[in-house]
C-alpha cells in the first residue's frame, strides 16, 4: 500500500512576511492520517483552523490567500510547494501572524525544515485526485492571452512558459518541464526564488506591500538587469519559480494530483480557477489509492531524498 506521510517531530522557524514585513513564528507539527494540511492562527483570541481546500482560497493578488471566516493566511504557496514536492499529506502549521514567512524567497528553507523534522509513513492509504479528462481555463486574446490546463497522466508533470519582455528574463530559459518521475524537486525546483522589478516594488511599498522584501529573499531587477550580486541559482530560475508556485497553488486542492499541468503565463488566480473548474466537473476526476505501491508512478511513490 502506498501510504500517507506526515512529520516525525515538530519543527519551528521565525521570519518576516514578504508583504507585511511582520515578524512571524511558524511551527510545523505532525497530524493524524486524513487530517490534510491545516493552517492554525494561534495568535488570535481563539485559535482558528484553516484547512486547505481549493475553495478556501479567497485572494490571489500577488500571492495565494486562504481564509476561514475572518481569519486568513497569505503567501502560502512556497510552503505548500515544499509539502507537494516532498509528498506530505498531513500537517498542522501553527502561525503567529497572517502571512507565512518568506525566508529566502524559495521553497528550499521549508524543504530543509520538513526534512529536518523527519518524514514518516502512516498506516493509511495515500489518496490522489486523478484527472480523467482535459480541463482548461484561459483569459485574454492575442498578446494578452494566458491559460492553464490539466490533462490525464499517470504521474505528475508540470510544463510552464513565461513571456515577460525584459532583458534579464529574456536572456534565460522561458519554458521548463518538470516531471516528478524523472526529476528531483529538491534539486531542480525548490531553490528557485520569487522575483520582482524595482519599479513594481516602489509602487507596492507605497500601497503597504512588499515591506519585507529585499535582495536576500527575492530576485530583484531594474529595467535592464538582475541586481542580486550573486546572480541566479538556475539558468532558468524565473520560470522554475513559476513551476514552484504552481505546485503550491495546485496542492491547495487538498490531495496530490495525478495529472499533467501545462500553462502559459498563468499565475495564482488562474491556477485556482483551474482547480475550481476541475472540481465543478464530477466526471473529470476521481480519487484513487494504490494497494500495490509498485503500481503507483515512481516519482510519487518514493520519499524524496534528504539533501
Amino acid at each position: 500500500m502506498l501510504k500517507q506521510r506526515t512529520l516525525q517531530s515538530l519543527t519551528k522557524a521565525v521570519g518576516v512576511g514578504l508583504h507585511s514585513g511582520q515578524r512571524v513564528e511558524l511551527t510545523l507539527r505532525p497530524a493524524q492520517p486524513d487530517t490534510g494540511i491545516v493552517f492554525r492562527r494561534v495568535d488570535l483570541p481563539q485559535p482558528v483552523d484553516i484547512p486547505i481546500t481549493a475553495t478556501a482560497v479567497t485572494d490571489t493578488r500577488l500571492a495565494s490567500t486562504i481564509s476561514n471566516g475572518g481569519a486568513k493566511v497569505f503567501t502560502v504557496e512556497h510552503l505548500m510547494s515544499a509539502c507537494a514536492g516532498l509528498g506530505i499529506d498531513n500537517l498542522y502549521i501553527d502561525i503567529t501572524a497572517e502571512e507565512v514567512p518568506i525566508l529566502d524567497g524559495s521553497a528550499s528553507s521549508f524543504v530543509f525544515l520538513l526534512q529536518s523534522a523527519g518524514i514518516v509513513e502512516q498506516n493509511a492509504p495515500k489518496r490522489f485526485i486523478r484527472v480523467l479528462k482535459t480541463v482548461e481555463v484561459r483569459e485574454g486574446e492575442g498578446a494578452n492571452v494566458k491559460w492553464a490546463r490539466l490533462d490525464p497522466h499517470h504521474g505528475y508533470k508540470l510544463s510552464f512558459e513565461i513571456d515577460f519582455h525584459h532583458p534579464a528574463v529574456d536572456s534565460t530559459g522561458q519554458s521548463v518541464v518538470f516531471d516528478m518521475d524523472t526529476d528531483v524537486y529538491t534539486r531542480d525546483i525548490a531553490r528557485a526564488r520569487t522575483f520582482g522589478f524595482t519599479r513594481d516594488v516602489e509602487m507596492m511599498r507605497a500601497n503597504g506591500l512588499a515591506l519585507g522584501g529585499g535582495l536576500d529573499n527575492a530576485i530583484v531587477m531594474d529595467d535592464y538587469k538582475v541586481l542580486n550580486s550573486d546572480g541566479l541559482r538556475y539558468d532558468d530560475e524565473f520560470v522554475k519559480h513559476k513551476i514552484l508556485d504552481a505546485m503550491g497553488d495546485l496542492f491547495l486542492i487538498g490531495k496530490p494530483l495525478l495529472a499533467s499541468y501545462v500553462a502559459f503565463r498563468s499565475g495564482h488566480a488562474m491556477n485556482n480557477k483551474l482547480l475550481r473548474e476541475l472540481l465543478s466537473q464530477p466526471d473529470a476526476y476521481d480519487v484513487v489509492t494504490f494497494d500495490d505501491a509498485r503500481k503507483a508512478p515512481p516519482g510519487l511513490a518514493q520519499l524524496a531524498p534528504a539533501w
